[in-house]
């Protein structure tokens, strides 16, 4: 068969979609050598093997002395940060005004107003308990706020979810019987201890709470004996027998009902109280437990707010979940 060009074979494959190997088989006389031997050739060459040659040097040294540089640089900002804070903390202080001086911006009517209507307006017989969930109640939802953000960010950095576990990131307590990798679970001392120790943390913090309007103590410090119950139990007993009752579930529904409920009381506290309407929140008897208005909710949920923050850090750092 004749050679066809190759334009009419170019127009051959456009116009009937499909082509046979030998009409692009080239004879020996349409075959060209091309010379590489020449000044162009060679200056390109030259060129691209400089700029390996380079590139090669640049990716070594960076390999070597990159994260040495960067380490030192790390150290060198970290210590000038801390040390411009501790130069700012001071020179803070520095301006503050001295401490039980007569004309301190403290020493007002505010103080006097919180001993000496404390009872009246709160119905709460501990001073302490009706500046801070009444009359500073705000504050107080801040810090149960932080306490939430706080449990969220440590799960976001340290949870390891189901397929992570699953595939020897770290040992499977249900594919052991007991979670002997995490806890000393074959202590019997330390279980005859817990059987006595984690019902009297939850008594002793229920009681605490409860007892926050008029002794001292509230939903912070009552809420952290309760988490330091479910630790001891989780420590003596293994986290698989703590989450029988004190599971992921349970946690997300416990901990967000608390703050929605402190968040809704404080609120409509709130806004009663700057509008200058009657809340129509009966105080209680004074001294008794069922007083205080509403402080007692409010210790509540601060209580079994901080008792699940504490679980929660604890879990996460030792096996990575709830």
């Amino acid at each position: 068969m004749k050679n066809k060009g190759a334009l009419s074979r170019l127009w051959s494959f456009a116009e009937y979609g499909s082509f046979r190997e030998e009409e692009f088989t080239l004879s020996p006389s349409d075959e060209r050598h091309i010379d590489t031997d020449t000044p162009e050739n060679r200056w390109l060459t030259t060129v691209q093997n400089s700029e390996r040659s380079v590139g090669a040097r640049a990716a070594s040294w960076f390999s070597r002395r990159g994260v040495e540089i960067f380490q030192r640089l790390y150290r060198v900002a970290a210590v000038f940060i801390c040390f411009t804070l501790i130069g700012v903390l001071l020179a803070v202080v520095a301006f503050l005004p001295p401490f039980g001086g007569a004309d301190n911006p403290a020493v007002n009517e505010v103080p006097e107003r919180y001993v000496a209507g404390a009872v009246e307006e709160t119905g709460a017989t501990n001073a302490v308990a009706g500046m801070i969930s009444a009359y500073r109640g705000f504050d107080t939802l801040g810090e149960a706020h932080v306490l939430f953000v706080a449990a969220c960010s440590v799960m976001a950095l340290l949870r390891i979810d189901g397929p992570a576990r699953r595939h020897g990131c770290l040992p499977d307590p249900e594919m052991t019987g007991e979670d002997m990798d995490f806890e000393p679970n074959s202590d019997l001392i330390l279980r005859k201890a817990a059987k006595i120790l984690v019902p009297l943390s939850f008594i002793f913090g229920l009681y605490v709470i409860l007892n926050g309007t008029s002794s001292p103590g509230g939903g912070f410090s009552g809420g952290a004996l309760m988490g330091a119950g479910v630790i001891l139990n989780s420590v003596a007993f293994g986290f698989s027998r703590t989450e029988r009752f004190f599971g992921e579930r349970v946690y997300h529904i416990v901990k967000t009902a608390c703050l929605t409920v402190y968040a809704l009381l404080m609120a409509y506290f709130i806004y009663m109280g700057a509008n200058g309407i009657y809340d129509h929140v009966w105080l209680g008897v004074p001294g008794g437990i069922v007083s205080g208005g509403l402080i007692l909710p409010i210790n509540i949920a601060v209580g079994f707010e901080v008792a699940c923050t504490m679980y929660c850090f604890y879990a996460l750092f030792r096996k990575g979940g709830l």
